[in-house]
């Protein structure tokens, strides 16, 4: 699927794109893995740019198959060199390679995970880093999930399981303990398709900090979120 036809239909891009503590807790993790040259699949907005773009970086290319937000991605990293924009898939990317490819909280659009996962390693150059964020727990699946086109939600051997043949699984983390309660209660009680902007500027600013604090001392074992990291190994 290219650009050309792709539409996005989830409201995500808008509600979290203020979510700044959340953004820069998880890139805070995944900045050791992030060096050369990064790809990150599924950019949107552009809503990472800030916190991927660390001096290790040398160049990130930004990929999104919606050509509209592929636009609006362009503005935003015009002015940045060592930023490029293009529309499409990891289909379309088959004579480039990178030293980490990123998908954050993308995975879960995609109907063929582990076929996407697969192509996605074999754009790593030896010793690359694949790295996916994605929403966690298939119970916690609720109407906010299916309004924004996920497919799943995944655990630790569900992720496991879309390990691309050519990479070894280096580390996995659950994040947002605290985060986990308030999606537990959306799911019972609120049932809400989207939550609003006023709930999200709660999380961001009072629970994501506490779970920043707490995810080390449960030994990142429980969270709404997961992160997990290959390393190509062929």
């Amino acid at each position: 699927m290219t650009g050309a036809t792709f539409e996005y239909v989830g409201r995500e891009l808008d509600i979290f794109l203020e979510a700044r503590n959340w953004k820069r807790y998880w890139a805070t993790l995944v900045r050791p893995y992030l060096a050369g040259d990064v790809l990150e699949v599924g950019a949107g907005l552009g809503a990472n740019i800030g916190y991927l773009n660390n001096p290790a970086v040398r160049s990130l290319h930004c990929l999104e198959p919606d050509e509209a937000l592929a636009a609006q991605l362009r503005q935003a990293a015009s002015g940045q060199p060592n930023i490029t924009v293009s529309a499409g898939t990891v289909a379309d990317l088959a004579l480039e390679s990178f030293d980490a490819v990123l998908y954050a909280d993308v995975l879960e659009h995609i109907e063929d995970d582990k076929g996407e996962l697969r192509r996605a390693a074999a754009l790593l150059r030896a010793g690359g880093t694949l790295i996916v964020l994605a929403p966690a727990h298939q119970a916690l699946f609720n109407p906010f999930d299916a309004a924004l086109g996920h497919y799943r939600r995944y655990d630790r051997s569900s992720l496991a399981a879309c390990s691309p043949p050519s990479a070894r699984l280096e580390r996995m983390w659950y994040l947002d303990s605290v985060g986990l309660l308030a999606s537990g209660a959306n799911k019972l009680v609120l049932r809400q398709r989207l939550p609003t902007k006023r709930q999200i500027a709660f999380w961001d600013t009072y629970i994501v900090p506490a779970s920043k604090a707490l995810d080390p001392v449960f030994g990142y074992r429980a969270g709404k979120s997961i992160l997990a990291v290959w390393r190509r190994t062929e």
